[in-house]
């Protein structure tokens, strides 16, 4: 049967987190005819190896670790599905989410890309959307979500509030990101200068470019776990962010640049 939708999860160094996301798909499968593709990033800890023991995935390893934007593309280009998850491999889905996704994104025409509401283990909202990154936003945004994080309760309040109403917005995380494949492919699919971080952002201004709208729905919950490779690998993750945080404004605030990079540097973290 023709694959509707592509689900495509990027791996690096995953262990435990890839596991469980391809077990939560193998007990949870769409019902929409899917392929689901892990694309390895060269990983060494033999992550890689789980996906033989899921009948339904299929393995694309690269040759070296291309980063996320390049790894999602890859995953892109070797699947055909009208409709593309990105999901990432720290992620659990449960019962029926994937198909409430298809369902509320085939609802609104006007909309090419879609984001679930994200949860943490314990089923805490995690503010997955935002206005587009600028030094005004991001403050904004970083406030927020390090209030939320200590658990401040009328921010945390109101995050749980937002996040239970469908919106249109600026982006959506691309740790679980539904889109048009048409549209993907119109705007050139992710931007590759961004290795880890951001490249949602920049996806969806691109997006949005073309005249689509970017949606946030409640309409699914999935399980995001924040594993990637920042836990493991944290000094280099911070590195990657910090390169991605840079190529962002200067391809969309190339005047304020020069200031992130002064900034950067008298922090003592310009990569």
């Amino acid at each position: 049967m023709t694959p509707r939708l592509s689900i495509v999860i990027v791996n690096f160094n995953g262990g435990s987190h890839l596991e469980n996301c391809l077990r939560s798909l193998a007990e949870h499968p769409p019902s929409v005819p899917a392929e689901t593709i892990v694309v390895d990033n060269a990983s060494t800890d033999g992550s890689a190896a789980l996906v033989a023991g899921f009948r339904f995935a299929t393995l694309l390893r690269l040759p070296s670790n291309v980063g996320f934007s390049a790894g999602n593309n890859a995953g892109i280009r070797a699947t055909t599905g009208e409709l593309i998850l990105l999901l990432n491999n720290d992620t659990l889905v449960p019962p029926g989410a994937i198909d409430r996704l298809v369902e509320r994104l085939d609802a609104d025409p006007s909309a090419a890309v879609l984001g679930p509401r994200l949860v943490d283990a314990g089923g805490a909202a995690e503010l997955s959307f935002g206005p587009m990154i600028s030094p005004l936003g991001e403050l904004r945004q970083k406030l927020v979500i390090g209030l939320h994080a200590r658990g401040f309760g009328p921010v945390s309040a109101w995050v749980a509030r937002a996040t239970r109403t469908d919106r249109y917005v600026d982006w959506v995380s691309g740790a679980c990101l539904l889109a048009r494949r048409s549209v993907a492919e119109a705007v050139g699919l992710l931007d590759e200068r961004f290795f880890l971080y951001t490249e949602d952002v920049d996806f969806c201004a691109s997006v949005r470019a073309k005249g689509w709208k970017v949606l946030f729905t409640p309409a699914a919950e999935i399980v995001h776990l924040r594993g990637r490779s920042r836990a493991t690998a944290a000094r280099q993750s911070n590195a990657a962010y910090r390169r991605s945080h840079l190529a962002f404004y200067e391809k969309h605030h190339p005047g304020m640049a020069p200031v992130l990079k002064a900034y950067l540097r008298w922090k003592g973290e310009l990569p």
